[in-house]
């Protein structure tokens, strides 16, 4: 059979299968659609036949796919079987490489965020940052899933990568070594009677790590602490039960995101169970630039119901729910299907979370002059249906005039953190008010 005849079979054999169970909308195909098809067919056959040289069909097709779903949104993609176990790895926490999140931007492979302790972290790499060459090869132009490959690899193997840093001159090389990257997705310490509990990724073990984490804590002091930070900076998202299990940590109860997909019938509502295991104890939220989707939700839920102040600067504004829907046992597309939105009905889409007191990062010697990639930053995002406005986006080149100081001043007085040293300090300065207001006798008002 032809090639052009065989794919014609295939679409329409597919869409025959579909239709039952799609929407009214998917079966109104017209006309007008199946002459574009015979159009986009007759330039494969032309291609096939004229290109100069012989192309591979699977390639062609795949590039077809990709772009159709790249005219979309920057989220929406297609899973081949290296994609598709990519995913599946990070999700499941555990990894060989150099520990960074990073999009595909015009060609151009972009940073998003470093992981925490990860090899690219540790090297001083940014939110931001673009990746122009991979020992010494451009790699511009390729794929992310290629550029991604080529990064990862056996722990101990070295890579060097080169670096365009907006604000900078010139670019700069950074030889990094691979590591297992480990993806613990919550880490604990106490300063300060403070409980900080830092989220990194929202995988299957979340929730479960974070209510340890709450128990650790109060071993550790041996009483409840004066307070906890909730520290999802650099957290780009992950799984949403996870998210909206983690806000229930917290929550007593309460709504906590709905998602909404193209019908306006086509709402779901997440709910908080009774029972918040740190009961009621003061919270702060800390979020920057890098904090995305599922961390966005929880920062929005614990800021709509009060639960909470929000701490540090505007996060990434990811308000869209993507679903992984299976094509076969190991391909998959992923399809931005949602928007989401807080309690009190806000879609954090472009405009992310704005925290309740903003803290520049005072301690990042690039903090003023680096730009932050954002979602709104992206091309083909989706827009806001309530329409951000231009110097919400735009409104990181405002300093406040609150904070001063140095990264080598800063440093000299102990502080390599400044946004978490100035949440820690918020919560002692708290709790030592609260023992001032304590009742007559001496006993301090019960933190529980």
């Amino acid at each position: 059979m032809p090639a052009r005849n065989l794919i014609r079979s295939l679409v329409l054999v597919t869409a025959v299968a579909i239709i039952p169970a799609a929407s009214a909308g998917f079966a109104a195909v017209d006309v007008k659609t199946y002459r574009e098809m015979d159009q986009f067919l007759a330039v494969f056959e032309r291609v096939r036949a004229d290109y100069v040289d012989q192309v591979d069909d699977q390639k062609l097709i795949r590039g077809a796919i990709d772009g159709m779903l790249a005219s979309l949104d920057p989220h929406s993609s297609y899973l081949d079987e290296r994609g598709y176990r990519s995913l599946m790895t990070t999700t499941d926490g555990e990894y060989g490489g150099l520990g960074l999140n990073v999009t595909m931007e015009d060609g151009a492979v972009k940073i998003v965020a470093p992981i925490e302790d990860s090899p690219g972290a540790k090297a001083g790499l940014k939110s931001g940052d673009y990746i122009t060459h991979l020992n010494g090869k451009l790699i511009y132009g390729g794929t992310l899933d290629e550029a991604v490959d080529q990064m990862r690899g056996p722990p101990g193997s070295s890579i060097r990568i080169t670096i365009v840093r907006p604000g900078r001159d010139k670019p700069f090389d950074v030889t990094l070594t691979r590591a297992k990257i480990e993806l613990p997705a919550v880490k604990w310490k106490v300063k300060d009677d403070v409980g900080i509990i830092n989220v990194n990724t929202f995988s299957r073990t979340t929730t479960q790590e974070t209510l340890a984490a709450i128990t650790s804590i109060n071993k550790a002091l041996g009483h409840a602490p004066a307070g906890y930070i909730l520290d999802l900076r650099s957290n780009p998202g992950g799984l949403l039960d996870q998210a909206v299990g983690l806000s229930d940590v917290f929550l007593e109860g309460g709504e906590i995101v709905s998602q909404r997909g193209r019908s306006k019938s086509d709402i779901e509502r997440y709910y908080a169970k009774p029972g918040d295991a740190t009961h009621g104890a003061p919270m702060i939220v800390l979020v920057d630039a890098g904090s995305a989707s599922a961390a966005e939700i929880v920062a929005g839920a614990l800021q709509d119901h009060h639960r909470a102040v929000v701490m540090g600067q505007r996060s990434f504004g990811k308000g869209s729910v993507q679903t992984l829907l299976p094509l076969t046992r190991d391909t998959a597309l992923r399809l931005t299907t949602a928007r989401y939105y807080t309690p009190s009905g806000r879609s954090v889409q472009e405009g992310g979370i704005a925290p309740d007191i903003e803290v520049p990062q005072l301690t990042d010697p690039d903090y003023k002059d680096r730009p932050r990639l954002r979602e709104a930053d992206l091309r083909r995002h989706l827009i806001n249906e309530a329409s951000v406005k231009t110097d919400v986006i735009e409104d990181d080149a405002k300093p406040d005039p609150r904070f001063a100081g140095t990264p080598d001043e800063l440093k000299k007085k102990g502080i390599d953190d400044f946004q978490l040293y100035y949440a820690v300090q918020t919560l002692a300065r708290l709790n030592t008010r609260n023992a001032a207001v304590a009742p007559a006798g001496g006993k301090s008002v019960s933190r529980r």
